[in-house]
């Protein structure tokens, strides 16, 4: 079982047009994704499937790998997916997806989010959550909760608080879905094919399709958050916190 990452990538952006090759600390963000996701110990190859020339070019430049998509891909899983054929993986290969808006995120992360492919045989999707610390990202729609059961299986992903406290109390943990994603190669071409959800379309989570059809999404909990860079104004914090890392 190959394990190959995949980060999906376009230039085109409604908030931040051309994130992707945003410099922070010097070096274009997707390089620091590639860099970090290179640093985990389960990966074999690392990918960004882009159909834009410029990203391209910037991932020639650090000498990393690039798969050219097509245009017409809907969504990054779409692109992922896309990749994954054109490397001819084989079916029970596993493979990760991360958005290229995540600089700083922990390479233990990558090894957590692929452990359970090889701890139980029936597991065919991953994520990873994170208990929330900072309080303002419970009622933020912007970070994504998730519940889960007792085996770790994802009850529900939302924008809005989940749990939500009947008489008021907070006192209790809640999880924020960080966006990486693991799912064998098989799995992902089924992903894929399904229509798309009602719930998926209310709250704009694409992960909430595989649940609407009845396959598990099996969550990671990990001590290591992975913030998004979202805006242009995003970028001076995610320094301060590289700068603070030793990271630049």
């Amino acid at each position: 079982m190959r394990v190959v990452v995949i980060i999906p990538s376009r230039y085109g952006s409604t908030r931040f047009d051309g994130k992707p090759l945003a410099i922070i600390c010097g070096k274009p963000m997707i390089q620091w994704v590639c860099q970090r996701a290179m640093q985990a110990k389960c990966i074999a190859s690392v990918h960004v499937a882009t159909d834009d020339s410029r990203i391209r070019d910037a991932v020639d430049r650090f000498g990393g790998s690039v798969v050219m998509t097509s245009a017409k891909c809907r969504s990054g899983t779409d692109r992922v997916a896309e990749a994954a054929e054109q490397l001819g993986l084989d079916a029970r290969d596993v493979v990760v997806n991360i958005q290229g808006d995540q600089p700083l995120v922990d390479p233990r992360c990558f090894d957590a989010v692929v452990k359970p492919f090889y701890d139980d045989p029936t597991v065919k999707m991953s994520t990873l959550a994170f208990a929330i610390v900072d309080k303002r990202e419970m009622t933020d729609p912007k970070d994504v909760k998730v519940a889960f059961d007792n085996n770790g299986n994802a009850l529900y992903f939302s924008r809005a608080t989940i749990p939500h406290g009947r008489d008021g109390s907070s006192d209790f943990e809640t999880y924020k879905h960080l966006g990486v994603y693991a799912y064998t190669k098989e799995f992902l071409k089924c992903f894929r094919s399904l229509t798309p959800g009602r719930l998926e379309d209310v709250e704009k989570l694409e992960q909430l399709r595989a649940m609407e059809h009845g396959h598990r999404i099996r969550v990671v909990v990990t001590p290591y958050d992975s913030p998004e860079v979202d805006l242009p104004v995003d970028i001076q914090r995610i320094e301060e916190k590289m700068a603070a890392m030793g990271l630049c």
